[in-house]
């Protein structure tokens, strides 16, 4: 039997809300009549996806990285509604680095966001999760699965992710809460740009994914985003520990 929604409208966490993938889930929560807290690290692309429904969509400056990130994102979300349903582990970046040309200071912020980051949110949102019986769905990428040259370090702290996803879907099920992950591929969405890859860096990458994109295109963040929402339904209940590809069948082919 699927469980009812909660009377009052759930709260969703999402970070890197300020662009592709994480404005695309922050819209699609609040057309669902979800509260949203979007959370990135600029002020202007942040309001611009709440533009899309400014009641139910509440920007929120903040570096997920920064030593007070986490808890700042938690007491700012449970101060404005009081509840966390939905932890949305969003925020990502890539390098222009790659093997040859890592240093410390390329790697540290590649993991203390794409890895790092989650698990300290996660860590912070913990209580109010439980009181919700809540959901977390992290965004890996499906190339964690395989490999990928020149970028592995990306693909490296991705693929930890979902380890991670797993791992917590076991430990926190006696909680009530799910876990899952979707991994996207191939997906029109600015973070080459925000890495300072340059037009015909894009173009490499793009023509490489999709050599190895059945479907032969390159994917939408609303895409994504559906997925993201459907994980976090009351309708998948007896959902957690999966990682979805969506990425056009690049895990497969």
């Amino acid at each position: 039997m699927t469980p009812p929604y909660p009377k009052t409208p759930r709260t969703v966490l999402v970070t890197g809300a300020g662009t592709g993938i994480g404005r695309a889930t922050a819209r699609a929560f609040a057309d669902e009549g979800a509260h949203v807290v979007a959370v990135g690290r600029r002020e202007a692309p942040l309001v611009e996806t709440a533009v899309h429904d400014p009641s139910r969509i509440s920007p929120l400056v903040a570096d997920v990285t920064a030593a007070d990130g986490p808890e700042t994102i938690v007491r700012a979300a449970l101060d404005r509604y009081g509840r966390i349903d939905v932890l949305v582990n969003n925020a990502g970046i890539v390098s222009t680095q790659s093997l040859r040309t890592y240093t410390h200071t390329a790697v540290e912020p590649l993991l203390a966001t794409n890895l790092l980051a989650p698990v300290l949110l996660v860590q912070s949102a913990l209580p109010a999760l439980e009181n919700s019986r809540g959901v977390i769905v992290n965004v890996t990428t499906s190339v964690g699965q395989r490999g990928w040259p020149g970028n592995s370090l990306y693909a490296a702290g991705k693929a930890a992710l979902e380890v991670l996803t797993r791992s917590w879907a076991v430990e926190l099920a006696p909680l009530g809460i799910r876990v899952a992950a979707v991994a996207p591929g191939a997906i029109d969405t600015p973070i080459g740009e925000h890495a300072g890859h340059t037009p015909e860096h894009q173009e490499a990458i793009r023509a490489w994914q999709l050599r190895h994109t059945p479907l032969g295109r390159v994917g939408t963040p609303g895409e994504v985003a559906w997925a993201i929402t459907q994980l976090a339904s009351q309708h998948a209940s007896f959902v957690t520990g999966v990682v979805l590809p969506v990425d056009g069948g690049a895990v497969v082919a």
